[in-house]
């Protein structure tokens, strides 16, 4: 029997089954869904056999797609493997990693991505530059870290920015709050109360520098280092802190604190990998980057990749 199989259509069946349906895995690869919707039925029909339940969330695979994903879980990685040790035979990929991050919740999603990495890349040497770092980019400048993990983007640097993902920020409130009942917040809302934040500076916050400071309103801070401690003190009533929503997610479970949008269309921050141009070339760099989105797109809640 001649076979249409091809690499592509392992990759769009694996990319189903981590993200869960046709439009994130449709993301995931950087393709439109209708064209992974027609890969997967070209499978279907020369199989004569259907891969996956359409209307099942998440989504369930037929055992002719599980035939497949065994097939694609077991020859991917070889090829990926392959792909690395030409590049290793090739340009060799003795190096490092230091990585410096300006926000304190990036250790969140940033460790699960480093723990693949290094399956991937064992010889390359992966560390995190101590600390928070007010200016990480200043870092890259003075060659003490290789990537930066930053919010913005600033034209007047000399550096490559690789886009990483964009999250909603939400703010927390105590249950008993005078604001618990309202649908979202907006920037007088913050006026006569504390915001709780980690200690940086007020132009490294994305609600005072998009939502506070355009509305020119001011308000006391207090300052944690945890994020444990300040949902204490949301909790008791002590002010409103704000957070990406994948920092908060597991006291949202828990029903501990109340979140409410920020904005009536929400107040979204973003994050990119910055680093030297002469980096940006380097095969284990870009990896980090592809591994990096991957990993927080499958693995955060209400993560969208830029």
């Amino acid at each position: 029997m001649k076979s249409i199989l091809e690499v592509r259509h392992l990759k769009t069946l694996l990319a189903l089954r981590e993200a869960g349906n046709l439009l994130r895995a449709a993301v995931l690869l950087n393709v439109t869904q209708s064209a992974l919707s027609h890969q997967l039925k070209q499978l279907e029909e020369h199989h004569g056999a259907a891969l996956f339940e359409r209307k099942s969330i998440p989504v369930r695979f037929t055992p002719a797609g599980e035939r497949l994903l065994k097939l694609a879980d077991s020859i991917l990685p070889q090829i990926a493997n392959a792909e690395r040790d030409m590049v290793r035979m090739m340009q060799g990929v003795a190096g490092q990693l230091r990585i410096a991050v300006e926000c304190h919740t990036c250790f969140d999603w940033l460790m699960p991505a480093m723990d693949v990495f290094r399956m991937r890349w064992p010889e390359v040497e992966l560390d995190i530059v101590s600390g928070f770092q007010a200016d990480p980019v200043g870092l890259l400048y003075g060659h003490r870290a290789d990537v930066a993990i930053v919010s913005e983007i600033d034209p007047d640097e000399t550096v490559t920015y690789h886009p990483l993902f964009r999250f909603e920020i939400v703010a927390l409130i105590a249950h008993d709050h005078p604001l618990a009942k309202r649908d979202f917040l907006v920037a007088e809302d913050f006026s006569n109360d504390t915001l709780i934040t980690y200690p940086v500076p007020d132009d490294m916050l994305d609600v005072v520098r998009q939502v506070l400071k355009p509305a020119g309103v001011q308000t006391n801070r207090r300052t944690t280092e945890l994020t444990v401690a300040m949902l204490q003190l949301v909790a008791s009533r002590r002010g409103i802190a704000t957070l990406p929503i994948w920092a908060a997610q597991n006291y949202l479970n828990r029903d501990y604190v109340l979140a409410k949008r920020i904005t009536p269309y929400g107040l979204t921050g973003r994050l990119y990998a910055a680093c030297l141009p002469e980096m940006s070339t380097r095969p284990y760099l870009m990896d980090f980057v592809n591994t990096t989105r991957e990993s927080c797109y499958i693995n955060l809640k209400n993560v969208e990749l830029l």
